[in-house]
């Protein structure tokens, strides 16, 4: 694997729940890998080519191994299906970051922390990190059964500042009464990720309570890539860094295009939320539709992501 992918070998393979194993991965060269912090990803490259995101969950301080979980998903695009198929010990493997899209660094005020299902993952560092530094933190675990929810037996040392609910025991969970008893008295930060419908409830919450603040990582797309009305799009030209020139149709993307006109881009969750095809922007000025970039990103216009954004104009110059 060519650019800035690094070797590393799978060290240790655990299973950590239904469907659910852990992979501990260390550079192929033995050296330290680089630094990063509790909320971060990295992008996994199998040997069939195919690129995904994966939270670490490990410890930072940990110079030497990285950990991720992969959740082997039933109606998934194949790479974690693949993942959960060669996985042994001694596999090499093409990976490359971290990336730091859902940053955590423990304040003053409480904080509320929500995980779903897999969501746990990049959930792990961001409590040992709060209670490294005397954070007033709680957490709600939930899940559809326990057998299926990762990492149970890491969070039982937190005590009773852990609610682990698998709706299987539980039932369905009032969220609005369950964020309402844990953040009562005063404002408080809700750091949540997990399934769509349980981060769309989280952000209505938020919008309600003026004392509520959200930080959230989703795994797909709030709204559908395209989010404008049925035939509103326009084909656009896009000229890549040595003068070719690319047309996109209306009813296509710029990856699609790029990929169609023999344009090597790199991709992987093709809905706007991993980076992975976020590409530097020349001239022009993109129309952004990801999750991904903030908006002060989006105001520079600098990169985009060519999955799910376009053009506000006729034509854009892409550093590919």
């Amino acid at each position: 694997m060519t650019g800035d992918f690094i070797d590393v070998r799978v060290t240790e393979v655990r299973t950590e729940a239904d469907r659910v194993v852990s992979l501990r991965l260390a550079r192929g060269d033995q050296g330290d890998l680089p630094s990063w912090e509790p909320g971060a990803h990295i992008e996994v490259a199998t040997d069939d080519g195919t690129i995904r995101h994966y939270s670490l969950c490990s410890d930072p301080a940990d110079t030497r191994s990285w950990r991720i979980a992969v959740l082997r998903e039933k109606n998934g695009r194949g790479g974690s299906e693949r993942l959960h198929t060669i996985a042994r010990p001694g596999l090499r493997l093409a990976v490359r970051g971290p990336r730091h899209t859902f940053p955590y660094r423990p304040g003053r005020e409480r904080i509320l922390f929500v995980a779903g299902g897999i969501g746990i993952t990049p959930i792990l560092p961001m409590l040992a990190a709060a209670e490294r530094a005397g954070a007033d933190w709680r957490l709600l675990y939930l899940g559809a059964a326990e057998s299926s929810m990762a990492f149970v037996p890491e969070l039982r040392p937190y005590g009773d500042r852990v609610d682990v609910l698998p709706a299987a025991r539980t039932g369905p969970v009032d969220l609005e009464a369950l964020v309402a008893r844990h953040t009562a008295g005063g404002p408080a930060h809700l750091v949540a990720c997990g399934p769509p419908r349980l981060l769309d409830a989280l952000e209505e919450l938020a919008a309600a309570r003026s004392e509520l603040t959200l930080s959230s990582e989703r795994f797909s797309p709030q709204a559908p890539a395209a989010a404008t009305a049925a035939g509103e799009d326009k084909g656009f030209d896009v000229e890549t860094r040595d003068g070719r020139v690319v047309t996109v149709a209306p009813d296509e993307s710029i990856l699609d295009a790029l990929d169609r006109a023999g344009v090597r881009t790199l991709s992987s969750c093709r809905q706007g939320t991993c980076g992975t095809c976020e590409t530097p922007v020349l001239a022009g000025v993109p129309e952004h539709r990801d999750d991904l970039l903030t908006e002060q990103e989006h105001a520079e216009n600098r990169t985009m992501l060519l999955c799910v954004s376009r053009s506000a104009g006729p034509r854009l110059t892409l550093d590919v």
